[in-house]
């Protein structure tokens, strides 16, 4: 009798250590329709199944295109510039944490008015974007909110960017 409860246990304990060492599924990308009948800039939505890592990644500003400089808006670049910049240091932290672009699949971003456009610039925030997602280096994308504000923390900074990433375990 008291074998029956001990080998009912035993299986339980192997199906669950295999099961924990399946894969998990796909991260299910779920793309918009883009003008062009293509896939579009940003998606719809993406579903990480469970057994993933996640990585959230706090909102990063722009360098200066010159460290020895960091005074004004000119010493950052447009929305363009800072784009690509904020997105270069969050390359860097995701390979710093073994991620790569490709992992990300959501993305928030700030962008406050360019003072010579007098409006945000999303046309330049877009091409810094397509520089790193749905590119031959990347044909991933992401799901994406873009937010207009009235301003970042100091006046020189137009773009602010957070994403989160997954990954599946090693």
């Amino acid at each position: 009798m008291k074998t029956k409860p001990m080998i009912a246990a035993a299986a339980a304990a192997l199906l669950a250590a295999g099961a924990a060492s399946a894969a998990p599924a796909p991260v299910e990308r779920i793309a918009s329709p883009g003008p062009d009948g293509k896939p579009g800039l940003i998606l719809k939505g993406v579903i990480v199944p469970a057994g993933y890592e996640t990585f959230y990644l706090s909102g990063q500003l722009a360098d200066p295109i010159d460290p020895a400089r960091m005074a004004t808006i000119d010493d950052y670049g447009d929305t363009r510039t800072q784009t690509l910049s904020v997105l270069a240091k969050i390359k860097a932290l995701l390979e710093s944490k073994g991620y790569a672009m490709a992992d990300v699949v959501k993305m928030q971003a700030f962008l406050a008015a360019d003072p010579k456009l007098g409006k945000i610039d999303f046309a330049g925030f877009n091409a810094g974007f397509r520089d790193y997602f749905g590119s031959p280096a990347n044909p991933n994308t992401v799901a994406r909110s873009t937010f207009q504000v009235a301003n970042l923390v100091q006046p020189m900074f137009l773009v602010e960017i957070e994403v989160t990433a997954v990954k599946a375990p090693k």
